[in-house]
């Protein structure tokens, strides 16, 4: 739910777009609504399997332990136990220790799925090790 940060209006726009059938919800937490986005799913009464919920570790949390703390934040606030898809979303501070965190949370089964988020193809600040995790790019 890019640039929607009130509240009330993220909410109702999450909630009709999954009346009228959406069951990708992509958010990030740098967007502020993460919270919004998730009351709109739990007020849906879409089952959880149903869906597939996207959000993004923000640029000042790319490290090991940001990203850890930055899950552990982002999942209450979504009302989640799991993520469809966890991105880093832009190739910059420590991304290879963001990802190995998020590998930790993938072989938990917090994670289904992570990726990178604005990462040129051949950027080199991208992980470039065999990732023990499912990788979507």
């Amino acid at each position: 739910m890019f640039q929607v940060p009130d509240p009330i209006e993220c909410e109702n726009s999450v909630g009709e777009a999954m009346k009228a059938g959406c069951r990708l919800i992509d958010t990030a937490a740098s967007y502020g609504n993460e919270e919004a986005v998730g009351r709109a799913i739990r007020r849906s009464g879409v089952p959880r399997e149903d869906l597939f919920i996207t959000t993004k570790l923000w640029v000042q949390d790319a490290s090991y332990e940001g990203a850890k703390q930055a899950f552990k934040t982002s999942l209450p606030k979504l009302g989640l136990e799991y993520l469809d898809l966890y991105l880093i979303h832009q190739p910059y501070g420590n991304v290879h220790g963001a990802w190995r965190a998020m590998e930790e949370f993938y072989n938990a089964g917090r994670i289904k799925a992570i990726g990178g988020s604005n990462f040129a193809p051949t950027a080199s600040a991208a992980p470039q090790h065999q990732p023990a995790a499912r990788l979507l790019t």
